[in-house]
């Protein structure tokens, strides 16, 4: 396959042609959620992300196999090697089994992105369900050296492994920023050094999920899931690991000291990372305690919210943004999405009211290669939507009869348009399909109003027809006349 997709890879911080190992297939892992509590705005982001660049490969023509991990054990609280696991520690505060808390929460995952029409991954493994597979691969470390048991628990030796390999390659870091900036323990830690990290934890007697092992009955540390469960389904080598600039320091750091250090070479290719999403410039997250869960944003019922927004209107405020950026969330923001959203599927419908004619005074594969190049360049959403409201204000050109269209040309624009805004975006028009997204209370009365101002159109009662369309302009709705009608959109 004459691949031309260009990702910006974080292990040697350059674009590079994406050539998969086996052409025409590729395999992405990507760091799916902890279970421990609602899905919030900063799980969107890299759902969305990966589901853009799935939808991409896809449309490209490749066979993809996308593996998205759960993890319900062995993430303890401050993200390394301390504290309490977050989801035995929910399980014990609302007096539940652990797997209750994390079938719980991986349901009200599914129901979300659903609702934001991001597809399911391949295969979505757990956690909990390949505890033989990690204690396999943490036998590999240890018979290659680069790990050692201390009191049932086994850590992994960077020190050993960076005296061969690089530790830090990925994030930028040295081992001698990593030590200055690790706090000792003063002899507390069963570690040799501060900056070593699980592979395996003996359970203390309070721990809830525990399983046998040969070390201690005890349970798996947390970047061990991803280095065997990646090795599991896509193989020691894979294309294309993706998750959260979040997770590059230690988790992705970790993960590839340990797969490197087991396999003898590195598994992923391409490391893809998308950037935060900020309240205030500070990163969303449930650890800081700022975050908006999704059905808050569905509903409004956050302090924040000055309205509910739609799934459709939050899957559109993450692409408007290249996924490498910041992405600040405001109310402003999200108002100004959910208008260019709707513009954008009003752009689409009016499609369907444009009559033929003999030539074309436009070409619609000028839009083909402003998506496919975009797209190509490291997943350039918002030239993708630019270049698709450009060609809005060209069909409502074509609509007013300004510009004209052969019926060949206005299929192909039609599928172009479709394919990029709904197959490669994942958008969808909520309006059209209210039951699958949400409900739309909005269109039918709209609609109806402009009947009624039809009517009195047709009638010669102007006060009437300037009356009902006031009304709309103060609800924010604004009406525009054409030849064979009215449309309207959202101010």
């Amino acid at each position: 396959m004459d691949s031309k997709l260009v990702l910006y890879n974080t292990l040697t911080r350059r674009k590079e042609l994406f050539e998969p190992l086996v052409p025409g297939r590729a395999g992405m892992y990507v760091c799916g959620p902890t279970v421990y509590g609602d899905p919030h705005l900063g799980h969107a982001r890299p759902a969305v992300t990966f589901d853009l660049l799935f939808r991409y490969l896809k449309a490209s023509g490749y066979k993809v196999r996308y593996v998205r991990n759960i993890t319900d054990v062995g993430h303890l609280e401050h993200d390394a090697d301390e504290g309490e696991d977050k989801i035995a520690k929910k399980a014990r505060l609302e007096q539940l089994e652990p797997m209750e808390v994390a079938h719980y929460y991986t349901e009200r995952y599914h129901r979300a992105m659903e609702a934001l029409n991001v597809e399911s991954p391949s295969i979505e493994p757990h956690a909990s369900g390949h505890i033989i597979e990690q204690i396999e691969f943490i036998k590999r470390i240890l018979d290659d050296g680069y790990a050692y048991v201390s009191n049932g628990s086994v850590y992994f030796d960077v020190e050993k492994y960076n005296a061969k390999y690089n530790y830090g390659r990925l994030s930028g870091r040295n081992l001698e920023d990593i030590v200055a900036n690790t706090r000792e323990l003063d002899g507390q830690s069963d570690k040799r050094h501060s900056y070593d990290f699980a592979l395996w934890k003996k359970a203390s007697p309070e721990h809830i999920m525990r399983w046998p092992s040969p070390w201690s009955e005890g349970f798996p540390g947390w970047h061990m899931e991803c280095s065997a469960m990646s090795t599991r389904y896509l193989g020691e080598r894979f294309d294309i690991h993706g998750g959260g600039m979040d997770l590059m320091f230690p988790h992705h750091e970790c993960e590839i000291a340990q797969s490197t250090a087991a396999l003898g070479h590195d598994s992923a290719r391409y490391w893809v990372h998308n950037n935060m999403i900020t309240i205030n410039g500070q990163k969303m997250g449930k650890s800081l305690g700022n975050f908006i869960t999704l059905e808050e944003l569905f509903t409004g019922s956050h302090k924040l919210l000055r309205q509910a927004y739609s799934p459709m209107t939050i899957r559109f405020f993450v692409l408007q943004a290249h996924y490498r950026s910041t992405l600040d969330f405001s109310n402003e923001a999200l108002q100004a999405a959910e208008k260019g959203l709707d513009r954008l599927m009003k752009g689409i419908e009016t499609l369907s009211k444009i009559k033929p004619a003999d030539t074309s005074t436009v070409d619609p594969r000028e839009l083909e290669c402003c998506c496919r190049a975009a797209m190509d360049d490291d997943l350039n959403s918002p030239m993708v939507i630019s270049a698709l409201f450009d060609w809005v204000r060209k069909v409502n050109s074509l609509a007013d009869g300004k510009e004209r269209i052969t019926a060949v040309d206005l299929e192909l624009l039609t599928a172009t348009v479709r394919r990029y805004a709904f197959d490669v975006l994942g958008l969808c028009d909520e309006k059209s399909v209210g039951a699958a997204c949400s409900k739309d209370y909005v269109t039918p009365l709209v609609e109806m109003l402009l009947s009624e101002r039809l009517q009195a159109r047709a009638a010669k009662d102007w006060a009437a027809s300037d009356r009902i369309r006031d009304g709309l302009a103060a609800a924010g709705i604004r009406v525009k006349d054409r030849k064979d009608g009215s449309d309207w959109e959202l101010e």
